[in-house]
């Protein structure tokens, strides 16, 4: 589980929330944290750079924030993000630099790096995505088995980590590319550099700098 690690998949100087992941091994490790760890940095966020809207939201005075969005607290939209038209914030939820979130976009118990994008139609649910990472239009993190049984990682090898977590949607690495479409499933993590197919299926494990195409069809990126 090595490279499923906080370490190796974020780039952690590409986020505002870099100090919630402190004394932690797994990204999932944070996600009860997030929303106090919100009301805490929010308080701190300097006034002539953010602005505090409403109760526990903070929003940059360079992000774009559409009439029509609904963000509702603790959610950080840092500096140069935009939330598109009818996106749907509905708290414990970081919108890093320069990220974009869409058109019907939903978040819930979300960390987005720097210059993440959800532009169109996506749901992101209890899930953390890394610098740059990508979803496609109508992609969506499933955050709830449908046993209702808790969330278990499991990796190619048959190595599992029980998480405790009910609530559990998908970890993205770095740069993760997520084709149009596509569903992953709870407790979903993708290494950096990876791509997945459009209308895939995914869970589990998906190694980094990879293309996923199918579940027995990983194949490595060419150097």
């Amino acid at each position: 589980m090595e490279q499923f690690t906080i370490k190796q998949l974020y780039t952690l100087e590409e986020t505002i929330a870099a100090e919630i992941f402190e004394g932690c091994i797994y990204p999932w490790e944070v996600l009860s944290k997030i929303s106090g760890f919100i009301c805490r940095l929010g308080e701190t966020l300097p006034a002539d750079r953010y602005e505090k809207r409403g109760e526990n939201v903070w929003i940059a005075k360079s992000a774009k924030v559409f009439a029509s969005a609904y963000i509702n607290g603790p959610a950080i939209i840092d500096e140069d993000a935009e939330v598109r038209h009818c996106a749907f914030i509905r708290g414990n939820a970081i919108v890093g630099k320069g990220a974009v979130v869409g058109n019907s976009t939903e978040l819930k118990n979300v960390i987005l790096f720097n210059k993440v994008q959800v532009p169109h139609y996506n749901y992101v649910g209890d899930s953390i995505l890394g610098f740059k990472a990508h979803m496609g239009a109508g992609s969506i993190t499933s955050n709830v088995k449908s046993d209702k049984t808790l969330v278990v990682v499991k990796e190619a090898g048959g190595e599992q980590i029980e998480t405790g977590l009910k609530k559990f949607g998908a970890m993205l690495g770095d740069c993760v590319e997520v084709g149009c479409n596509s569903v992953l499933n709870p407790g979903t993590v993708i290494g950096r550099y990876t791509n997945v197919y459009p209308t895939s299926c995914v869970r589990g494990c998906i190694p980094e700098k990879s293309i996923y195409k199918d579940g027995e069809h990983i194949v490595p990126k060419q150097e």
